[in-house]
């Protein structure tokens, strides 16, 4: 019984991580289409990548919390 309530925990406590990450990548992409706008598509799109990878191994970490 305690090992799943330490599994979501310690998931708890990895979702800080991409929470993190998810805030510098979006603010520093905000920035930097605020400096080069016409540059923005193209920042744009590498934030939404970027925002995919780090979305795929938080759900991964949520996965493996239930899954061991």
């Amino acid at each position: 019984m305690i090992e799943g309530s330490v599994n979501v925990i310690g998931y708890g406590l990895a979702t800080l991580g991409p929470a993190i990450g998810l805030g510098m990548l979006i603010g520093k992409a905000l920035e930097s289409m605020a400096r080069q706008p016409e540059a923005a598509g193209m920042v744009r799109t590498t934030m939404f990548i970027g925002i995919a990878v780090v979305e795929a191994l938080a759900l991964l970490g949520f996965v493996l919390a239930f899954a061991l």
